[in-house]
């Protein structure tokens, strides 16, 4: 990394010894940049992101992972770049490489500007082609990509164990988990298991012997319902509680008990085997019911100190959380906004990441995120003032006609008078006529062989117009 570009640290660097490490003054280096950045005015890390088209997804969950301290402290440090060259399994790590030069970027810019993320979109969508284009995406997704991305290219394992089906049911709960975690490890290793990856415990038990199977998998994030009352808010608790709630499988949903050998009833419960390091809650606001529909439910959270060891399958010291970044929906199904609140490693305080924009919040503005953001409406228009109309048009005076014209009566006109006519004229006397003419009795047609007439053939009374 050439020094020309941080003159301040050309003397430290000068005074350094020249069997010093690469990796030792890379370290120094971004130590005295976070340093630096606690005093300057414009701290570093405090830079926005273009939004390419329909990307706040992608930003949103960005400015999460760049204030996430292990992760980015992996990506200034280059420490990435070992695990790179390690894992012969990945073609190039492209990915990772321009995740890691995007978080250097907003962390070591002199510049305020925001920062256009387009060859990053360009390797997380030859990685995962569903982010191709410039649809709206769930953040959710996003990030289960895009870690399981990074973790492949930066794998230790280089040559994966052949699977086996070792039996470890008649092992106590405990042991049985930790192997099943050291089978996953030997798959799966990473600076981002390290991080994100922890281990949940299901629990069968069958309701006519009492048979309680265990079975440990690992997860990157818990999806939580939410939980419904009356008074339209609840807490992150009242979700972990509804999410590790002992549910009970019966009809169609029976499963099949190892000691009854048949479907019996049986009641599963969730419980946390490993806590990680990093613990990533998901909000299911999208109803089961209607996926069209968005619950706005206020759900309230401690900043500080989340207590989850009543979830934990043992007693555990490592389950007590503070929250440092959140990545906020806004809007419905249809179409929203993706945000983020994060608190800065450098400076400890809260802000707003808009895309471009950053912006400094107060921790009080964090708890009001699972509230939908109220719609702002533009201001009234002016109308303009009243068009005076012109005075009414006089009209003329009426004209004056002449005096109706006096037409002469007519003279009734003299008929003739009338003319006499001659006197009516005898006739004869009528002419005789003779008796009328018996005609013969009518003729019976179609008699039937009993000496009646057939009924006609009536259409039955049940025929109905043809339905259309």
């Amino acid at each position: 990394m050439p020094t020309s570009a941080f003159p301040f640290l050309k003397q430290e660097m000068r005074r350094k010894t020249s069997t010093m490490s690469g990796s030792v003054l890379v370290s120094t280096f971004v130590g005295l940049l976070i340093n630096q950045a606690k005093n300057s005015k414009n701290a570093q890390g405090l830079v926005g992101l273009r939004n390419l088209g329909n990307t706040c997804f992608m930003n949103s969950i960005l400015q999460c992972l760049s204030n996430t301290p292990n992760l980015r402290d992996y990506c200034l440090h280059n420490s990435y770049r070992r695990d790179l060259s390690s894992n012969s399994r990945t073609n190039t790590g492209a990915l990772m490489e321009e995740f890691a030069k995007l978080l250097q970027t907003m962390w070591t810019s002199s510049s305020s500007e925001a920062v256009g993320p387009s060859e990053f979109k360009t390797q997380i969508q030859r990685y995962a082609p569903r982010f191709v284009g410039y649809n709206q995406q769930d953040a959710q997704e996003f990030l289960r990509f895009l870690l399981d991305g990074l973790h492949n290219e930066v794998n230790r394992v280089t040559v994966r164990p052949r699977g086996n089906t070792e039996d470890l049911d008649h092992l106590p709960d405990r042991e049985k988990g930790e192997k099943m975690w050291k089978k996953y490890l030997e798959r799966e290793d990473s600076k981002i298991v390290d991080l994100f990856v922890g281990q949940l415990k299901s629990s069968l038990t069958c309701s006519t012997c009492g048979y309680c199977s265990t079975v440990f998998d690992p997860f990157w994030d818990l999806s939580l319902p939410i939980s419904k009352k009356g008074y339209g808010e609840v807490s992150l608790m009242d979700c972990m509680r509804l999410f590790t709630k002992e549910d009970v499988l019966d009809g169609d949903e029976k499963p099949t008990c190892y000691r009854c050998k048949a479907r019996r009833r049986c009641t599963k419960k969730f419980t946390v085997q490993k806590f990680p390091k990093i613990l990533v809650l998901h909000l299911k606001r999208f109803s089961e019911a209607r996926r069209t529909s968005k619950l706005s439910t206020f759900v309230n959270f401690p900043l500080e100190k989340l207590d989850l060891r009543e979830f934990a399958s043992e007693n555990s010291i490592n389950a007590v959380y503070n929250l440092y970044a959140v990545s906020n929906h806004s809007g419905t199904t249809m179409g929203g906004h993706y945000t983020a609140y994060c608190r800065s490693p450098a400076s400890g305080e809260w802000y707003t990441f808009n895309d471009s924009r950053v912006t400094p919040m107060s921790s009080s503005q964090v708890r009001s995120i699972s509230l939908p953001p109220p719609v702002s409406l533009p201001s009234p228009v002016s109308l303009p003032s009243p068009v005076s109309l012109p005075s009414p048009v006089s009209l003329p005076s009426p004209v004056s006609l002449p005096p109706p014209v006096s037409l002469p009566s007519p003279s009734p006109v003299s008929l003739p008078s009338p003319v006499s006519l001659p006197p009516p004229v005898s006739l004869p006397s009528p002419v005789s006529l003779p008796p009328p003419v018996s005609l013969p009795s009518p003729v019976s047609l179609c008699t039937a062989a009993n000496g009646t007439v057939p009924d006609c053939a009536l259409p039955s009374s049940s025929a109905t117009s043809p339905q259309h």
